[in-house]
């Protein structure tokens, strides 16, 4: 059994290390060497001397102060940046471990690879900049088109006193005017087509934020790499984590009463097939620090070529 969990903590996708109470590494697996460096001999030696102590970021504060409060920590945001174009990102927990007696017998250091997930964030910006530019630009257009239409407006008018004080050139004028006048109409249905589109588009954003706010529920829309696209007002109510925490988060990072761990085998079957939906029940602590059974119910999100493109969760205090 314990070459069992010794093979386990190896094979870990996460790099992780341990250190005793006197700073000593007792244990790192094989994604702390392939990642930072800390090879087999280095188990035994001080974590001081080793680079991993201070890069990607300073370990031994945290790990002292985990020890001293007997609690967890989590170090977020951590850039790594191993040469030219070359940055990693992580989210590193630093755990004190429990030992017989209340005792504590050592510190885990786990350093999550949250790189995609960032990578992920900063196209959102990027594709939200763009956005809100290219919708400048339409308010530009379309106030450059009323401009434009109240000029040709005035030209019209001018056109046709022009008509009446020239007879000679009436017909002349008044082919003239038709012409002006179909442009002005076509540029008017323009203005109007742009302005209808976005009005249906507020009014679209409107009723789905709308949606979303009134539903008692906790509701919880994940895209196919389990981050964290909507979350709704009732389950910032259950969990105690606001929109702007929880949105842009891997599901199974949130720091939550939740056993999102429980959840991942639904939410994967959610994000494989689109016909996919289940209920499961889990005992979990809501924001009050309260012991709660939580009925979750996980459907697939279907996207416009009929393959899921997401998830969703419900969830509700069960009964």
């Amino acid at each position: 059994m314990d070459e069992l969990r010794e093979r386990a903590f190896s094979a870990s996708p996460v790099a992780q290390i341990v250190v005793t109470p006197d700073d000593v590494v007792a244990l790192a697996n094989q994604q702390a060497e392939n990642t930072f460096g800390v090879a087999p001999r280095d188990v035994g030696r001080l974590l001081r001397d080793l680079d991993i102590s201070y890069r990607p970021v300073e370990l031994r504060g945290f790990v002292e102060k985990a020890r001293q409060e007997r609690r967890s920590l989590r170090i977020k945001d951590v850039e790594w940046t191993r040469g030219p174009g070359d940055s990693l990102w992580f989210e590193i927990h630093v755990n004190p471990l429990i030992g017989a007696g209340n005792t504590i017998p050592g510190v885990s250091v786990a350093f999550h690879d949250v790189t995609a997930a960032r990578k992920l964030l900063d196209d959102l910006e990027y594709a939200n900049r763009q956005l809100e530019s290219a919708y400048e630009e339409l308010q530009s257009t379309n106030e450059e088109l009323e401009t434009t239409n109240e000029e040709l407006q005035s030209t019209v008018e001018e056109l046709e006193t022009t008509n009446e004080e020239l007879q000679s050139t009436n017909e002349e004028l008044e082919t003239m005017n038709e012409e002006l006048q179909s442009t002005n109409d076509e540029l008017q249905n323009i203005n109007d087509a742009l302005r209808e589109r976005t009005t249906e588009l507020d009014h679209v954003n409107a009723f789905l934020e709308s949606i979303l706010t009134s539903l008692r529920a906790g509701v919880v829309v994940l895209d196919l790499q389990m981050t964290v696209l909507a979350w709704n007002r009732g389950a910032e109510e259950l969990w105690g984590v606001r929109r702007d925490e929880a949105e842009g988060e891997h599901l199974l990072n949130l720091d939550i009463g939740l056993p999102v761990a429980e959840l991942r085998s639904v939410v994967r079957s959610a994000l494989s097939d689109v016909t996919f939906m289940d209920e499961v029940k889990v005992s979990a602590v809501n924001r009050r620090g309260r012991e709660v059974v939580v009925r979750v119910v996980c459907s697939s999100l279907r996207g416009n070529s009929g393959e899921p493109s997401g998830a969703i969760l419900v969830m509700e205090l069960a009964e």
